[in-house]
C-alpha cells in the first residue's frame, strides 16, 4: 500500500471530542504568557504525526503551533513536552533552525494536559523522499541542506546552549537498547522471534561511542519545515525523542532512507536516485564527516539493526494504544501492523552485523 502521505498528513482538521481545547482558559495562559499575543484564537489540529497532538492556534497577532500530550494513561519517559521544549529553547538561541518557543505551561488545569506554544514556521513539508514534482538540481540540494543541518546539530555546543543537562554522558546505545527493550516489553501483544533475538543480541554488541552531542532521534526529510521556493531548512520538528547522545544514532537514522522502500514516504532505496538527482549514501557520509571532523564512519549494518529495532518498539507502543482505543490519529491502526516487518529487517541488518 502506497500512502499519498502528501495528501493523508498535510494541512488541518477540526478537533472533535475530547481534542477541543479550552478557548477561555487557553487564551487567558496565552494573555499572560505569550509575548505580544492578541486573541481572540481559533483552534484547528494537524492531520499529520500521531504522538503528541498537534494545534494550529490562529489569532489577530499571528499564528502559533500548541503541542500537547495525548490524554489517557501514557508509556512512562513518553511524550516529555518540556523535554521538547527545552532542547528546542536552548538550539533557537545557538542560531540553529527551530521553531521560536513562546511557552511550556505544566498546570494541566488549563487545557487538561500539559502543553507547550511556539510560533508557526511558514514553509512546506516533504513527504516523499522522492519529492515528486521537483527537480534533479533542487533534490540534490535538499539532501545536501537535510545533512548540513545535521551537522550543524551534532556540532552545537551543548553547554552554551544551557542543555548539558539535557541527557546522561556516555553510554547512549547501551541506554537506549534498555529503554526500547522496556518500553516494547511495556506494551508486547504477541511474542516476535526477531524482537527476542535482538533484545539479546543488541546489549551483547554495542559500539563504542566516541563523540556526545544534541541527538534529534527522529531526523528525517519529513520532520522538517522547508522554505518555500528554495532547498533551505527553516526548522527542524519533532524532538519528542532527543536527548544527548551518540551522534550516530542521526546520522545511521537518515541514512536508513537508502536502505527503505519508498512506498511514497522516506525511503529511496527503490527508486532512480540517479535520474532524480537523489545523491548516493555514500556522498552524504562524506559530507556529514567532513562538516562533522570525521575521518569516516563505522560499518551502519548494527547501527541499522538499532535503528529498525527501536522503531519496531515505537511503532509497537502505537499498537498497543490502536488496541487500547486512545490512540490520536486514523494513520495509527495503519502503523500498527508494521511491527513485524520492521523487526525482520532489523534481524537481517543484526546478521549481516555478524549475529
Amino acid at each position: 500500500m502506497t500512502l499519498d502521505a502528501q495528501a493523508a498528513f498535510s494541512g488541518t482538521v477540526a478537533p472533535e471530542g475530547a481534542d477541543i481545547l479550552d478557548e477561555a482558559k487557553l487564551t487567558a495562559w496565552m494573555e499572560a504568557n505569550v509575548e505580544g499575543f492578541e486573541g481572540p484564537l481559533t483552534q484547528s489540529k494537524f492531520a499529520g504525526g500521531q504522538s503528541n497532538p498537534t494545534y494550529k492556534i490562529s489569532a489577530p497577532s499571528g499564528n502559533y503551533v500548541l503541542r500537547r500530550k495525548p490524554y489517557g494513561q501514557l508509556l512512562p519517559s513518553a511524550h516529555a513536552v518540556d523535554r521538547e521544549y527545552k532542547v528546542q529553547a536552548g538550539l533557537h538561541k545557538a542560531g540553529f533552525p527551530v521553531a521560536r518557543q513562546y511557552g511550556l505551561c505544566t498546570d494541566e488545569s488549563v487545557i487538561g494536559s500539559w502543553f507547550y506554544v511556539m510560533g508557526m514556521v511558514d514553509g512546506h513539508t516533504i513527504w516523499d523522499g522522492a519529492m515528486p514534482g521537483s527537480t534533479p538540481e533542487n533534490r540534490r540540494a535538499t539532501y545536501e541542506a537535510m545533512i548540513d543541518t545535521l551537522a550543524a546539530l551534532h556540532n552545537v555546543d551543548v553547554e552554551a546552549a544551557g542543555l548539558s543537562d539535557y541527557g546522561k554522558p556516555g553510554n547512549y546505545f547501551g541506554r537506549q537498547v534498555d529503554r526500547w527493550t522496556k518500553q516494547y516489553r511495556l506494551s508486547e501483544t504477541e511474542t516476535m522471534d526477531e524482537m527476542e533475538q535482538l533484545i539479546a543480541w543488541l546489549p551483547a554488541t554495542l559500539p563504542e561511542q566516541t563523540r556526545t552531542s544534541v541527538v534529534h532521534g527522529d531526523y528525517r526529510i519529513d520532520n522538517m519545515i522547508y522554505a518555500k521556493g528554495r532547498p533551505e531548512i527553516l526548522a527542524v520538528l519533532d524532538w519528542e525523542l532527543s536527548t544527548l547522545g551518540d551522534p550516530l544514532a542521526d546520522f545511521t537514522y537518515v541514512a536508513m532512507a537508502w536502505v527503505t522502500e519508498n512506498g511514497g514516504r522516506s525511503g529511496v532505496m527503490d527508486i532512480d536516485r540517479a535520474a532524480l538527482g537523489i545523491p548516493e549514501l555514500d556522498e552524504m557520509v562524506e559530507r556529514y564527516c567532513k562538516a562533522t571532523g570525521r575521518d569516516g564512519v563505522p560499518d551502519m549494518n548494527w547501527y541499522f539493526a538499532y535503528n529498525f529495532f527501536r522503531l519496531a518498539g515505537i511503532i509497537q507502543g502505537i499498537k498497543k494504544r490502536v488496541i487500547e482505543g486512545t490512540a490520536s490519529s486514523q494513520h495509527a491502526k495503519d502503523m500498527s501492523e508494521r511491527v513485524r516487518p520492521l523487526a525482520e529487517k532489523a534481524w537481517e541488518f543484526a546478521k549481516k552485523a555478524g549475529a
